[in-house]
């Protein structure tokens, strides 16, 4: 069963920003926060989520020495877009109140944490902010979004090949898309899918007569072209800004906000490619409050939902101005066999348990483990080795804890071993 099970506060403030997950850390770029200064141009900064510790890490600015080499570092933005090829995650796109819109690429090294700024070549797409960007073998796609300098909405596909940094825009065949931006698109197998988004009435130029589609369009990269696809039924409300993921073959959105419906929402839904059919979901615990323009990664079988913005309590669920920006995580299990006992500082009904039971220390909310609903203790280790620590994360099981079933993945790392989750584990980043 889906279970949201960790909710932690005290991370970075952040709204329309962009997140990559690698290994078991989450790499966050940039965004927005209401009351900060965006007049005064400063380099974009890079927070870190270690998802076995539940801590974040902000990187120190990188020294430039020099102008030449400050041009390799992208400025503060929102909007943009970050996927990961390999060690490099790849920035793109975005807006600053200041410079504007921007298509410079820009390259970010994991290992390093050094920028570059990649020599590409080809028809380069034009700046904008409100795109989507998916990684499908050695190939950037980007969609959509806001031209700056047409000053319009884009339904374009433009390609980035990066074994030689070339550029190209997809003549794609059949009926596009409609022009939009803050969709989502996803790539699962060959195809990318595109949902929801704010669009105009009228064609690309904005006007006030806002739409909010919910129909799935469908690009085949194998063809390049646009496929004719059947209605799906019972499909979730039209909205923008909201998170997009692939688990398992399947389409999984949340949140997002529509305008016309003067909404924000909390909802999570999935979509299946094959009988083109849409479910919603409803994990157990509790969710995060409605918001828009949240990051949502995925780390083994755990989403890690993070920032975004939501109306003041005050303002009910709608009021697209009167709003809050959010510093929170949440963190959503997909494992069938791992289960939480989550609780926060307000919790006055904690599960009762014999074992021993100890809050995770990492920001106002805890995760606490009992007896009851999490009962996995010990990594499972080979059988020809007493003590066996899992080479992708910090723990080292006892010999004398019970062993659990086996898991195909370690639900921290998400290497491939055989593990599951042991008290002594958490008990061990209970005392860092």
């Amino acid at each position: 069963m889906w279970r949201w099970t960790t909710h932690l506060d005290g991370g970075p403030r952040r709204v329309n920003h962009a997140a990559v997950s690698m290994g078991h850390k989450v790499y966050s770029f940039g965004g927005y926060c209401s009351g900060d200064d965006y007049e005064t141009l400063r380099q974009i900064d890079v927070h870190v989520f270690n998802t076995v510790s539940l801590r974040w890490m902000k990187l120190p600015p990188v020294r430039t020495g020099g102008r030449e080499h400050a041009r390799d570092v992208p400025y503060m933005r929102y909007g943009h877009t970050a996927v990961l090829l390999d060690d490099t995650i790849y920035i793109w796109g975005g807006r600053n109140d200041t410079e504007g819109a921007c298509n410079v690429l820009y390259a970010f090294h994991v290992n390093n944490h050094r920028w570059f700024t990649p020599k590409i070549s080809g028809t380069v797409p034009g700046a904008r902010d409100g795109h989507s960007a998916c990684i499908l073998g050695k190939a950037m796609y980007i969609f959509g979004g806001y031209e700056q300098l047409a000053d319009c909405f884009s339904n374009d596909i433009h390609k980035l090949d990066t074994t030689t940094m070339a550029w190209s825009l997809v003549n794609a065949r059949g009926t596009p898309a409609r022009w939009r931006d803050f969709h989502s698109a996803t790539i699962i197998g060959t195809k990318m899918f595109v949902f929801g988004g704010r669009a105009d009435r009228f064609g690309p130029f904005h006007s006030s007569n806002e739409i909010y589609c919910n129909k799935i369009k469908v690009f085949d990269t194998e063809t390049n072209s646009w496929l004719n696809t059947a209605t799906a039924q019972l499909p979730p409300e039209g909205r923008r800004s909201h998170s997009a993921f692939s688990y398992n073959g399947e389409l999984y959105i949340f949140g997002g906000y529509n305008a016309r419906l003067d909404r924000h929402f909390n909802d999570l839904w999935k979509f299946n490619p094959e009988a083109f059919s849409w479910k919603k979901v409803e994990p157990q615990g509790k969710g995060p409050c409605p918001r828009r323009r949240q990051c949502c990664c995925l780390v083994g079988d755990r989403i890690i939902l993070f920032g975004g913005t939501s109306p003041c309590p005050e303002q009910g669920m709608g009021d697209e101005f009167n709003l809050m920006d959010h510093s929170d995580i949440y963190i959503l299990d997909f494992s069938k066999l791992l289960f939480f006992h989550t609780h926060t500082d307000t919790d006055t009904h904690p599960v009762p348990s014999t074992a021993p039971t100890k809050p995770w220390p990492a920001g106002r909310g805890s995760v606490s483990l009992s007896q009851r609903g999490s009962m996995f203790v010990g990594c499972k280790k080979p059988e020809d080795s007493v003590d066996w620590q899992c080479p992708s994360c910090p723990c080292l099981c006892a010999s004398s804890m019970p062993t659990p079933e086996p898991l195909s993945v370690c639900p921290y790392c998400s290497s491939s071993q055989p593990l599951s989750l042991c008290l002594s584990i958490l008990q061990q980043h209970a005392n860092p």
